[in-house]
């Protein structure tokens, strides 16, 4: 057991130890912790001037790596290469994301850009019918869909759930040719999207198709 003299300078002792002070932390700043307060700008042209530069690249057989900056500045804040917007509430603006030190000094023109499958798919012409249910599956075999069932009684396009081609019937023709515009073009175009009207290579299951 301590002694009475011992227990009060110990006492004293712990006293006179100062306290360290309590650093305080905001969360008022609405910037995510994984992007910079520049990545926040919404028109800053990101694209840099040095990729005007000529820039002769290793090995004899390479052209000299030159953009205009801006057309790159173009392909950076389209999309996809044939559509400027975005198509899902899910996407974040490609302006927005092509953003900081990583883009700065990389040439738009190499990099893989697939095309928008929302816009190819509205380059298929309306496949006419005088059946009041069409199927489709989307070609067959294991590139297509489980086989639906397509309800074309309206005087609408009609398009596939699956792959969104579009069918209408013909008794509807004349009304969907004096509208002012379709979603789907009316008759084939010659548009290097387009697909044949017979997807299958055989009617075999399972087969490609």
């Amino acid at each position: 057991m301590l002694s009475l003299s011992r227990l009060r300078l110990s006492v004293v002792g712990a006293r006179s130890v100062p306290k360290a002070s309590l650093r305080s932390y905001s969360t008022s700043d609405p910037v995510p912790a994984n992007q910079s307060k520049s990545q926040q700008q919404e028109s800053v042209q990101n694209v840099s001037e040095t990729n005007a530069v000529p820039v002769t690249a290793a090995g004899a057989k390479d052209a000299p790596l030159q953009e205009q900056v801006d057309k790159a500045e173009e392909r950076r804040v389209m999309q996809a290469p044939n559509r400027e917007g975005i198509w899902s509430r899910s996407q974040a603006p490609r302006s927005k994301a092509m953003t900081g030190p990583r883009f700065e000094q990389t040439m738009m023109e190499y990099q893989p850009r697939p095309q928008a499958a929302i816009s190819l798919i509205h380059k298929q012409p309306v496949r006419w019918t005088k059946s009041r249910v069409v199927e489709c599956d989307g070609g067959g075999g294991p590139l297509g869909h489980p086989r639906i069932f397509i309800n074309v009684d309206k005087p609408q396009i009609n398009m596939c759930t699956y792959c969104g081609l579009p069918f209408a019937h013909e008794h509807h023709r004349k009304h969907l040719e004096s509208l002012p515009s379709t979603s789907y073009p009316l008759v084939p175009e010659g548009d290097a999207a387009e697909v044949e009207v017979s997807q299958r290579i055989t009617d075999k299951g399972l087969e490609q198709r």
